[in-house]
């Protein structure tokens, strides 16, 4: 057997890999993520519609895009459309959502505390942690700052 150098190696799967295609990818993520916030914002109008000020509106539409998110990929529809969105279905709350949910349905058959509870945070859960910890130091700093002055 051949011995190759990294290099070679690179220039042999660039070789045999099929291209990406970039702008249909480009295109998919661009609409459907549009598509993921169009629907945001018809919920955030349907709340405002309801009575709720701004406020309580935008944390209504997100608890409801989350809700959606998790119930789609609990009825495994969120990987479907995450196959032709790409990137376009990450950066949208609901993405999060997926990344809470998906690790537990996948564990699910190893029972509720070992699998799903377990495997719950797996991905979402350093990204919780640092969240809270940042804002937790945060706040004491500007708790410290009004003391102080």
């Amino acid at each position: 057997m051949q011995h190759m150098t990294k290099e070679a190696y690179g220039r042999y799967v660039q070789r045999l890999e099929p291209p990406s295609p970039l702008g249909r990818n480009l295109l998919c993520a661009f609409l459907i993520g549009g598509a993921i916030c169009t629907v945001a914002q018809l919920v955030s109008n349907g709340w405002k519609a309801a009575g709720l000020d701004e406020d309580t509106a935008g944390a209504m539409t997100s608890v409801t895009m989350i809700f959606l998110g998790a119930l789609l990929t609990g009825l495994s529809v969120f990987d479907d459309i995450a196959k032709v969105a790409g990137a376009g279905t990450l950066v949208p709350i609901t993405g999060f959502a997926n990344a809470v949910v998906a690790p537990a349905m996948e564990f699910r058959a190893e029972g509720l505390v070992l699998g799903m509870s377990g495997k719950l945070f797996t991905i979402a859960g350093p990204v919780l942690v640092f969240g809270i910890s940042a804002s937790v130091v945060l706040g004491v700093i500007l708790w410290l700052l009004s003391v102080l002055t």
